[in-house]
Parts: C-alpha cells; sequence; structure tokens
C-alpha cells in the first residue's frame, strides 16, 4: 500500500455557547479546523484532524497546519501509511518541530492501518478496556457565580468532573474555586486550570488559600521551573499540560517528581504514535493522564475515544468530547456522550466517515492523479496541484 494524495480540509466549528475564554483574556468564538485525508492505491481513505486553541495558547496556528502540509506533502507521497514507525521518521527528517502539522497525517495514518487490518484503532493502540470513558466538562472562564451554576448543569446532565478556566486575577480565582466546589459531591473531580495564567506569587496564594479544599491544581504558570517552585509548596494534587510537549520533557518531569496527572494533548506531541508512547511511559511510572487535544470536532472526538480506550482506567483521569461543544457536525460515527461517558467504536480504524459535503471542496493537494488513459509508453505521468490560497471563498461559503 502507497500514499498516492493528501487532501485537507477547512472547517469552522462554532462554539456551542457562544465563545470559550481562558487565561490572559482569551476567548475563541469559531474554531478553524483542518480535516486531513490520506488516500492509497488500495482505494482505502484514513482522515485525520488538527484544531489548535487559537493562535495564543500553543506555539500552533490554524493556518500553520495547512503551510506545513503544502511543506511536507510531496516528500510523504509512495510511501506505506501502515508503517508507523518509519513514517514519524520521515515526518521529522521532513520537517524539524511543528508537531501539530504532523499530527493529522500520523491520526489519518493510524485509522488506514486500522481500516486495511479490520480492526478498531484503540485495539491496536495497546487493546485496553471497552468500559466507557469518564469525561470532564471544561468550564469556559466567567464570574464564580456564573461558573458555580454551569457546573450544577452540566453534574445535572451526568458529568462528574470539571475543569475549571482560571488563571485570571488570583482572588476572583480563590472565589471561582471555592463557589464550584461548593455545588459538588464528595468524590467529583474538580479540577483549577491556569493555563499558564498565574505568575508564582499568585500561584503560591491560591494554592494557599483551597489547601483544605478537594480540588487540583494544573498548570499555574508559564514555564516548568516555576510550575515546579509551586509544586512543591502545595499538597495538592497536581497536574502537568502545556509544558509536556513530548517525550523529553516528560523524562525530566518524571525524574523531578513534578505531577501527579498529566494532560496529554495529542495534537501537542505530534499524532498517536508519540501519544502512545508518553502514555506507555507514564504508564511505566504511575502517572494518571487525561487524554484529549487542543480542540477539534467528531473527528478529533473519535481520535482521544480509542487513545483513552486503550489505557487503563486507573491511570485515565479523564478524556473530552470535544463535538459535545461546537455546532457543527463533520463526521457520522464519532462517539456520543452519555451521563458524561463515551466510548470508542469497534468498527475498523476511527470509525469515522467525514460529512464531504459539510467540507466541502478541499483547500490542499498533493498527489498523484494518471493523465486520461491511464499509463502512456509504460511510463506514469503524474501532476502534483498546490493550492496555496489561504482560504478561498468558495471554501468559505462550504465550511
Amino acid at each position: 500500500m502507497k500514499i498516492t494524495a493528501i487532501k485537507a480540509y477547512r472547517v469552522e466549528l462554532p462554539v456551542r455557547e457562544g465563545r470559550y475564554a481562558w487565561s490572559n483574556d482569551n476567548f475563541v468564538s469559531v474554531f478553524d479546523s483542518t480535516v486531513v485525508a490520506i488516500e492509497t492505491d488500495a482505494g482505502v481513505t484514513g482522515y485525520g484532524e488538527c484544531c489548535p486553541l487559537g493562535s495564543a495558547y500553543l506555539p500552533a496556528y490554524a493556518e500553520g497546519v495547512r503551510s506545513g502540509l503544502r511543506e511536507i506533502g510531496e516528500k510523504l507521497i509512495g510511501l506505506d501509511p501502515r508503517r508507523l514507525e518509519l513514517l514519524d521518521r520521515k515526518l521529522d527528517a521532513a520537517l524539524r518541530g511543528h508537531p501539530y502539522v504532523k499530527a493529522p497525517i500520523d491520526i489519518a495514518c493510524w485509522d488506514l492501518l486500522g481500516k486495511t487490518a479490520g480492526l478498531p484503532a484503540h485495539v491496536l493502540l495497546g487493546g485496553g478496556e471497552t468500559a466507557p470513558i469518564d469525561l470532564y466538562r471544561a468550564i469556559s472562564q466567567e464570574a464564580p457565580d456564573a461558573m458555580a451554576k454551569r457546573v450544577a448543569g452540566y453534574r445535572a446532565e451526568g458529568y462528574t468532573k470539571f475543569q475549571l478556566k482560571v488563571g485570571g486575577n488570583a482572588d476572583v480565582d480563590i472565589e471561582r474555586i471555592e463557589a464550584c466546589r461548593a455545588v459538588l459531591k464528595r468524590g467529583e473531580v474538580l479540577i483549577a486550570d491556569a493555563n499558564t495564567g498565574w505568575t508564582m506569587h499568585e500561584a503560591a496564594r491560591v494554592v494557599n488559600a483551597v489547601r483544605s479544599l478537594d480540588v487540583y491544581i494544573e498548570q499555574p504558570c508559564r514555564s516548568y521551573e516555576e510550575c515546579l517552585v509551586v509544586r512543591r509548596r502545595t499538597g495538592l494534587p497536581f497536574i502537568l499540560d502545556e509544558t509536556i510537549d513530548g517525550v523529553e520533557m516528560l523524562l525530566r518531569a518524571l525524574r523531578d517528581g513534578a505531577m501527579d496527572a498529566i494532560n496529554l494533548k495529542i495534537s501537542k506531541v505530534g499524532g498517536l504514535t508519540r501519544a502512545r508512547l508518553i502514555r506507555d511511559l507514564c504508564l511505566a511510572r504511575g502517572v494518571a493522564m487525561t487524554i484529549e487535544d487542543s480542540w477539534g470536532g467528531d473527528i478529533t472526538t473519535a481520535t482521544i475515544a480509542h487513545l483513552a480506550g486503550s489505557t487503563p482506567s486507573e491511570f485515565l483521569l479523564s478524556a473530552t468530547d470535544f463535538n459535545s461543544y461546537v455546532s457543527r457536525e463533520i463526521a457520522k460515527g464519532a462517539p456520543k456522550r452519555a451521563q458524561g461517558r463515551m466510548a470508542p467504536a469497534d468498527t475498523p480504524g476511527l470509525g469515522v466517515e467525514p460529512l464531504m459535503d459539510v467540507l466541502g471542496r478541499p483547500v490542499v493537494e498533493i498527489g498523484v492523479s494518471h493523465a486520461r488513459g491511464g499509463r502512456a509508453g509504460g511510463a506514469a505521468r503524474t501532476a502534483t496541484r498546490l493550492r496555496r490560497k489561504h482560504v478561498t471563498a468558495s471554501a468559505s461559503r462550504a465550511t
């Protein structure tokens, strides 16, 4: 099997609640997502998705995904998409860094591997447990009372795990944590996620003020070193997210005892191949995980479900279902939330089929197309088409 074409589609994902806000006054109302299709000479196509959380969250941005595909796409034509470790090395050789560009390619190849093997991706990723996956609900940053009201509402829908977006004024954040914890029962999980928004002195004040509450502290400060200082000041369970951007950083954090759990974002580390390695290292060291991504729609949700569904439940703190947050369906077959839980599909690959009328025309096309009449004189005639416009009027209308 060989890769014959790579196509990318731009799709807008409106936030169901109007906007999603986190630390440092950042917010997004419509997410810009990229769906990647990997076509093969066997007539099988795999799909992946990458949707950065705006351009101010991680070193990633939506148009960067598509620009990166234009940069490296031709170097992938002719490779066997099922040889995932070789593909991973080829991706790194073609482009230094930029793991978020490589992630949807890698994910699409896992989808292809599952389809050709006749197995769901969660079996290929470890064959873990099929019990429903507990989901967390992110609570967009608002006034304390408004956030507490949202927690109560989502709790009524079956959620038992909540991630508060804090990282603003320390005094207000203390009120947010106290108000939200007050509406929860014992055993229900509350995570105060600062998304790097506090300075060390602000983080010290917050963890000291809420030290008697049942709450996790997540990524309080921008740098790893600052987070480590805060970690050593508190006995509250501690999560690292943004600073765990690959295996090297994970190994350093494991050596330092820097966290009790991590947020494993699939596109942040480069796709399922790298995410599986990080997952397995965490399992070996007894570190729990929330398995998720920066953002996305149905294809991202399916990808999360397969990795989470192959992870032992005692080490799975939670996962997320982004298709509950957005108002546009882009694929059939994705997991759907039921009482705060979801499960991966048991169909081959990721188990999703994109809605092509929603995706519209591709904004990037790289690949091999045979001229009319097939081969002439025994030589294949090929053409590579690169569409370099950022967003065409027709693509905008389609999304």
